[in-house]
């Protein structure tokens, strides 16, 4: 008797640790991404390298290839953000000289801030139907995250005869507004050393319109470039970026006729 007892006891209590167990939210539990550790690059020699091309581009949310950027559920700025203010991922003050040269972190507390703002509104109030004054607080809003700068290299390494590019800063560009609701332009957040930030981006997964059953990391999204992007800048003895020197239609083609000298460099290094 007192065996089935202790045998039904057991079995309630492995019912109640099973119950206790997280619910899987489909057929299998998913631990590729999350056990996922990132490809070290390889060192690379002064001496192997004989040419190099520094370049800022722009990635636009609202390009149709560039949608999962904004994806509802878990858009990359969330992620960002959150180890950001989590002071788990170093950013640097955008507001210095030369932020992008990564010269001075920006500490966890005015990270949290970025995107929030306090606005006092007058309206009536129902009751007295008098005019009042109302505090509101506005949080950071990822939707107003529309845009994300990139700061590379691009090179040719001699060792392995190979052409390639490297992602050296990464940083968020945010809408901003004034307290009556005019748009003032656009505003970059801070600036993060981009090889901190691939462990961090190497964790969660990016969404796949193909196919829900492989799903890539937003590391590999990055580091395979499948997003579209523009050119704002390339290094130049002006040190000026494109839109100063061109508008509209004509920096479009600036842009292109940058991504094409890349494009020709890299053909014209071998004979067919």
């Amino acid at each position: 008797m007192k065996k089935v007892l202790s045998l039904l006891l057991a079995g309630l209590c492995l019912v109640g640790f099973l119950q206790a167990q997280d619910l899987i939210d489909g057929v299998y539990e998913k631990v590729v991404t999350v056990e996922k550790e990132i490809i070290p690059y390889d060192d690379i020699r002064e001496a192997d390298v004989f040419w190099s091309k520094r370049v800022w581009r722009t990635i636009d949310v609202r390009e149709k290839m560039n949608l999962i950027f904004a994806y509802p559920q878990q858009p990359l700025i969330d992620i960002l953000h959150t180890a950001a203010s989590n002071g788990d991922l170093t950013v640097y003050d955008m507001t210095v000289l030369d932020a992008d040269q990564f010269k001075e972190k920006l500490p966890v507390d005015k990270v949290k801030m970025i995107g929030n703002s306090v606005d006092t509104i007058s309206r009536i109030n129902p009751i007295t139907l008098q005019q009042e004054d109302v505090i509101q607080v506005n949080e950071f809003d990822p939707s107003k995250v529309i845009k994300f700068k990139l700061k590379e290299d691009w090179f040719f390494d001699e060792e392995t005869s190979t052409f390639q590019v490297r992602i050296i800063g990464f940083a968020p560009v945010i809408e901003s507004y004034s307290s009556d609701g005019n748009y003032l332009g656009d505003e970059t957040m801070y600036w993060v050393y981009y090889p901190d930030l691939r462990p961090v981006l190497a964790k969660y997964e990016a969404y796949n319109t193909a196919n829900d059953a492989i799903r890539l990391s937003w590391e590999d999204i990055m580091e395979a470039r499948l997003f579209a992007s523009y050119i704002t800048k390339e290094s130049n003895v002006y040190d000026r970026v494109i839109q100063e020197y061109a508008t509209g239609l004509d920096a479009l083609f600036e842009s292109d006729k940058i991504k094409q000298e890349l494009f020709e460099f890299e053909h014209d290094l071998w004979s067919y």
